[in-house]
Order: structure tokens, then C-alpha cells, then sequence
């Protein structure tokens, strides 16, 4: 690869856009520089009423392996030991990882070969996830000293704690199916069947009304903070609220009269 390529690429197809990450050959680690492109890209897809979800896949042998160990291990040389270099690229990751969640559009991880630390933690953070049957998910960093403290936090509110704990405590890897049925992944697949697979369960997501789907994706992250009581009260709410929208009142009319639904996005 040279220089020049992106080390993130952009395609869309109708309503869906696609985002890869290209540093095949670091096995697509998250340097500042790709943290910096892939929140950039999650915010300006975001914002764009032509796009309804959003796909994220990497280039080459892997999804993604985590943190940029190189990159981090130069920042040491610096006066004080890589310490502001460090304390940066958390805070950068914490924030990629949050703009996924917050994110107003449905993102899916579309998963092969590895997918490891932060690069686990960004499978955990995305909506939905579908996997190669040879893909694999650690959070590896306690066979090299390093607790996967931020990947932690993604893995612990997708996956159950003991299940959390059993991969953050032993850093061994989980195959697909074994991630499917501990819920970090939602279904794996043959190989050749991933992008199809994950295309058509994004292609039905964006027929649906993208405001409907803005909705249900906010009122989600907000009631698992809430107790049950407050859940039910914020989500009626939002419920009442969504009733009163354009697209509420033609989805139910087209559904009475036997036809397809016209989303008029509000």
C-alpha cells in the first residue's frame, strides 16, 4: 500500500454507506490518525439524510487489532515517557467509541478475521455486528501488562460481567460462535457470505423511516441508565412523542390500507 491510499474508504450504495478501515498491513489498527478519520466520517454520516445506516468493515486479514502498539511505543521517547501521547489517544478512542453509540444512524460491524482490543471494543460499540465463522474477539492486553481497561467498558455493557471478566481476566480469543451466543455478535456466517449477509440486514434497517430509526436508537441508549420505572415513564413519553410524527401517522395509514409506506423523514 502506498502512502497515498486513505487509510479509511467511503462507499455507498442507496441509503447504506460503508466505511473501511485500509491499514491492511497493521492489520488495521486504530493509529490517532484512523481514530481521527473514523469520527470525523461516523459524525459527517451522521448528519447526512441520504444516509440511514452505517457499515463499518476493514481491509486485508483483519477487522481491526486494536490500538497502534508502534506507534504508542514511539511516543515513549518523549520527555515524559509517552504520557500526553497516551492520555490523547484514549481520550480520542473514548470519543470514537461514543460517537458510534450516540450516533443517529444504525452502525454495523461487519467482522473477519481478528477483531482485538480496541478493535473488540469497537464491535462491542456498534449496534449490530455480523462475523465470519473463523472471525475471533479478545481483549488480550494482560498477556503484555495492559489491562483492557477502555475495551472493558464496550464488553461489559454488551456481554454479560462474568463473560466480560472471563475475556478482560484471560485475554484468550472467542470464535464467532461462541461471541454470537455470548451476544457480542449477533450471527456468524461463512466468509463468502459476510458482506452479502450484512448488506441485506442493512438494506431492510433503511427502508425503514429514518427518523423512526433516530428515534429508537437515542430512546434505547437512554432508558438501560434508567430504573424500570423511569425506563417506562421515558419511554412513553417518547412513544407520545413519536405518535405525533409524519411518518408514525403514515406508516400506520399504510399499513391499514394495505400499502407501502412513503417516509417523509419527520
Amino acid at each position: 500500500m502506498t502512502g497515498m491510499e486513505p487509510i479509511l474508504t467511503l462507499a455507498q450504495n442507496g441509503a447504506v454507506a460503508t466505511l473501511t478501515l485500509n491499514r491492511p498491513a497493521a492489520r488495521n489498527s486504530l493509529s490517532m490518525d484512523m481514530l481521527v478519520a473514523l469520527h470525523g466520517a461516523i459524525d459527517r454520516l451522521g448528519s447526512d439524510p441520504n444516509v440511514h445506516v452505517i457499515v463499518l468493515a476493514g481491509n486485508g486479514p483483519a477487522f481491526c487489532a486494536g490500538h497502534d502498539l508502534k506507534e504508542m511505543t514511539a511516543a515513549r521517547s518523549e520527555a515524559d515517557g509517552g504520557r500526553d501521547f497516551f492520555a490523547t489517544t484514549m481520550g480520542a478512542c473514548a470519543d470514537l467509541m461514543q460517537a458510534v453509540v450516540m450516533c443517529p444512524k444504525p452502525v454495523i460491524a461487519a467482522v473477519h478475521g481478528i477483531a482485538t482490543a480496541a478493535g473488540c471494543q469497537l464491535v462491542a460499540s456498534c449496534d449490530l455486528a455480523i462475523a465470519t465463522e473463523d472471525a475471533r474477539f479478545a481483549t488480550p492486553g494482560v498477556h503484555i501488562g495492559l489491562f483492557c481497561s477502555t475495551p472493558m467498558v464496550a464488553l461489559s455493557r454488551t456481554v454479560t460481567r462474568k463473560r466480560a471478566m472471563e475475556m478482560l481476566l484471560t485475554g484468550d480469543m472467542v470464535d464467532a460462535p461462541t461471541a454470537a451466543e455470548w451476544g457480542l455478535i449477533n450471527r456468524a456466517v461463512p466468509a463468502a457470505d459476510l458482506m452479502t449477509e450484512t448488506m441485506a440486514l442493512a438494506e431492510k434497517i433503511a427502508s425503514k423511516s429514518p427518523a423512526t430509526l433516530k428515534v429508537g436508537k437515542e430512546a434505547f441508549q437512554h432508558q438501560s441508565d434508567l430504573s424500570l420505572a423511569e425506563a417506562y415513564a421515558y419511554a412513553s413519553d417518547v412513544m407520545v412523542n413519536n405518535m405525533m410524527t409524519d411518518d408514525a401517522e403514515e406508516g400506520i395509514a399504510a399499513f391499514i390500507e394495505k400499502r407501502p409506506a412513503v417516509w417523509q423523514g419527520s
